[in-house]
């Protein structure tokens, strides 16, 4: 591989302790066979318990190798996240909440002697009637571009249709790669757009035996009844992991390839469940 090509692995939404010990269990099994990508970059707004981020697992998700978190609107579920995120230097909050919300939506890390810009965005299809994304990288592009080529934004959106307009939007303004998240359930549609990786939604990481990594039964009840039954993050030990992997170019920004991946783990075991993990 060229020296300027770089490896990033990317996980969907992780959820709760199953989903967090998957991502844990994988990344060390990848440092012990020496094929750590070269950035990693995972959504956390769902680790503790399915809604938000505490202090602990903060810690315990940076220890495992993940080098820039990205998150949603549950990131401020667990009000530890308050005295993380101002603190962080690789926790993200959407961009476009106004400017007075703790953190930052945009952060910059050095892979390579290089630098990568990392965003991460709200939709407002069915979301929260936040600031324009669109009209948002409109004005940034170009301060980004004066820094790096190479930008990558987790776009935390429910409308399918949104995603793929924002996805071509970026694409003709010279944008690395667009991961949707936000639905928990993978979509397969990766693709080099132009120059630059696409995928709907990631996925998930977390139980398999769940409804989006939740409990079934109480899904199930709050289905049938209306009732707001409290949401349980499904248990269990075997789980599934969600991500993708993108070969990019660091001198030009440009993607070259996208893989999805998409596998169980028995993290009891720390082993695959289904050898492949690249489905093409």
């Amino acid at each position: 591989m060229q020296s300027n090509i770089i490896k990033i692995l990317f996980f969907g939404d992780i959820v709760g302790r199953v989903g967090r010990n998957a991502v844990i269990n994988y990344l060390s099994d990848l440092s012990e066979r020496n094929q750590m990508p070269d950035f990693v970059i995972a959504n956390v707004e769902n680790a503790s318990h399915g809604f938000g981020l505490t202090s602990k697992n903060y810690n315990e998700l940076t220890e495992s190798g993940i080098n820039c978190m990205t998150s949603g609107n549950h990131i401020w579920d667990k009000k530890d996240v308050f005295s993380i995120i101002d603190n962080s230097d690789i926790l993200l909050r959407p961009y476009n909440y106004e400017k007075s919300v703790n953190g930052e939506g945009l952060k910059y890390f050095d892979v390579k002697d290089s630098k990568i810009a990392v965003l991460n965005f709200l939709g407002r299809v069915f979301m929260q009637p936040l600031d324009s994304p669109f009209e948002i990288m409109k004005e940034k592009i170009k301060e980004i571009k004066a820094v790096t080529p190479n930008i990558i934004i987790d776009f935390h959106a429910e409308a399918t249709a949104e995603k793929i307009c924002f996805a071509k939007y970026c694409s003709t303004i010279g944008v690395s790669a667009v991961l949707g998240t936000h639905t928990h359930v993978q979509t397969a549609d990766e693709q080099i757009l132009g120059n630059m990786a696409y995928i709907t939604d990631v996925g998930f990481c977390g139980s398999v035996d769940s409804v989006i990594g939740m409990d079934y039964e109480v899904s199930l009840k709050r289905i049938l009844t209306h009732l707001p039954y409290r949401y349980e993050v499904a248990s269990g030990t075997l789980a599934q992991i969600n991500a993708v992997e993108i070969s990019l170019d660091l001198l030009t920004g440009i993607s070259t390839d996208i893989k999805r991946l998409n596998f169980n783990i028995d993290t009891d075991k720390n082993k695959e469940i289904e050898s492949e993990k690249s489905i093409e």
